[in-house]
């Protein structure tokens, strides 16, 4: 899902190389999914390729392309992801896309006896002071609590499956170049002339290729369900770079100076965090045989709190972005929406 994105689309140039019989590339951005079948369809003529248009939300959709292509495993990358524009006016929709999306994705996944079930989440989702990342948290939350329920089946040897979907989480921060991250906006302020515009000179942030942070995906991917599944992994992602030198070393490596690129600061945005974070502080992690892979051992997330929060998200008329923050703060422990660091 979400394959005409940075990281869907890069997900399926990896997942081609291991010639899979059949990739569904599954997008809502029409013009997103027809830029993806020109590449895709040029570049590997030989693998059996569908271009579904789609909903993540639309559950009589996906029960078409479930019963039509029969997948195996499905990496979920569809999401609503700018913290600024899930902040204000779209917060029910943040929700909606994010969770109530991955919940009916999950729910017809375990229908359909898929085997995996990858989930792209985001550092975003740790300690929360933003809708999109309490979102994503939730969608976590949502994949951990549905692989309880099948533990529990399985214990109680109440599910006549022989294998039921293992659901693997994996958390990463941002990804160089990918859409709406700061290097192509940078590159268009350099190339106006400037002023290069970055929020707070202490905010950093952690970074990966794209091709690097899809590669750790399949990794995950491969590594994870074998002891029950529900884990989520995080990616080394080295140290934390300041945003600010990544805008000075743009404007050196475009030769140009400080003096001609001038930087200015406009003040953190609503939601946003001077430092990412990769673990909670209620979190402990693992090693795993990848060296840049971790298992982070969270608190477990129970059938019964799934059955009330879906309830809820699903039984709601459309609400406003106060009554959002509210009910996130009552759903997501780790939420806060005071921004500290103000």
């Amino acid at each position: 899902t979400g394959a005409g994105g940075s990281i869907g689309s890069e997900l399926c140039r990896q997942i081609i190389t291991f010639k899979p019989k059949q990739l569904i590339l599954f997008e809502l951005n029409e013009f997103a999914l027809y830029s993806i079948q020109e590449e895709f369809c040029s570049k590997y003529p030989d693998t059996a390729m569908a271009f579904v248009i789609g909903d993540v939300k639309d559950e009589s959709r996906l029960e078409q392309l479930f019963a039509q292509y029969q997948p195996t495993v499905i990496f979920h990358a569809a999401a609503y992801k700018h913290v600024p524009l899930m902040e204000k006016e779209n917060t029910w929709q943040a929700l909606q896309n994010n969770v109530l999306g991955t919940y009916v994705l999950a729910k017809l996944a375990i229908k359909h006896h898929i085997t995996k079930f990858v989930l792209i989440s985001t550092d975003k989702a740790v300690n929360p002071t933003n809708v999109m990342g309490a979102s994503k948290r939730l969608a976590e939350m949502v994949c951990q609590a549905l692989q309880q329920s099948l533990l529990q089946q399985e214990i109680n040897q109440t599910s006549t499956d022989s294998f039921n979907t293992r659901f693997v989480i994996v958390r990463f921060g941002n990804v160089l170049g990918s859409t709406g991250s700061v290097i192509p906006k940078f590159r268009e302020q350099i190339a106006r002339g400037g002023p290069i515009t970055v929020t707070h000179p202490d905010i950093s942030r952690y970074f990966m290729s794209i091709q690097e942070a899809a590669q750790l995906v399949l990794q995950a991917g491969s590594m994870g369900g074998i002891k029950g599944g529900g884990e989520i992994f995080v990616m080394d992602m080295g140290d934390p770079i300041k945003i600010v030198d990544l805008a000075k070393d743009m404007i050196r490596l475009s030769g140009l100076s400080e003096e001609e690129i001038k930087i200015t600061y406009t003040g953190l945005r609503s939601g946003e965090k001077l430092h990412e974070e990769l673990v909670t502080k209620n979190e402990s992690t693992l090693p795993t045989q990848h060296e840049k892979l971790q298992i982070t051992l969270s608190h477990p997330v129970d059938e019964q709190w799934l059955a009330l929060f879906i309830t809820w998200l699903t039984k709601q008329p459309a609400l406003s972005d106060t009554e959002v923050r509210i009910a996130l703060a009552k759903w997501v422990p780790e939420y806060s929406d005071k921004n500290s660091e103000h």
